[in-house]
C-alpha cells in the first residue's frame, strides 16, 4: 500500500476531471451496473500512468462522444475495488495503469499497459475518442 499523501493527488487529477472514485466492490459493482457506457481508469503511481494515462484519459473527454460514468480505481492502494475491476476486464491479464470501456456492463475496449507505455497521451485520448465513437 501506497501513503495516502502519495496517492492524493493523482487520484486528484481524475476526480477533478470528473472521474468517480470506487473504494469497494460494491462501488465497483454498482457502477457497472449502470447503463450506457462506463470508462474504468486502473490507476497507478508508475510514471505512464501520470505522464500518458491519466493525461490521455482527461483529454479525451473534450470528444464529441464520451462516457456516461466516469470511474477510477487505484491499483496498489484500493485493492479491494481494483481485484473486482479486474474481474470485469477479463480476460486480459491484471495491468496498471489500464482503460477499459464498458457498455451496459460489457466491456467493449480495453488499453492495457502496453498499450499505454511509450505512447503520448495524445495518442492514448484519440484511441479513447475513437472507442467513445463507436460505443457512446
Amino acid at each position: 500500500m501506497y501513503p495516502e499523501e502519495l496517492v492524493k493527488p493523482m487520484r486528484d487529477q481524475l476526480i477533478n476531471a470528473g472521474f468517480e472514485a470506487l473504494y469497494t466492490a460494491e462501488d465497483v459493482d454498482n457502477a457497472l451496473a449502470k447503463e450506457g457506457t462506463t470508462l474504468v481508469m486502473v490507476n497507478s503511481v508508475c510514471g505512464c500512468a501520470a505522464g500518458t494515462a491519466r493525461p490521455g484519459a482527461i483529454a479525451s473527454l473534450g470528444a464529441d462522444k464520451v462516457p456516461t460514468h466516469l470511474t477510477t480505481v487505484f491499483a496498489g492502494v484500493e485493492k479491494e475495488s481494483t481485484a473486482k475491476a479486474r474481474e470485469y476486464m477479463i480476460p486480459f491479464p491484471p495491468s496498471s495503469p489500464a482503460i477499459a470501456l464498458f457498455k451496459d456492463g460489457n466491456l467493449v475496449h480495453m488499453l492495457e499497459r502496453h498499450h499505454i507505455e511509450g505512447r503520448s497521451a495524445e495518442a492514448i485520448a484519440q484511441n479513447l475518442a475513437a472507442a467513445y465513437d463507436e460505443f457512446c
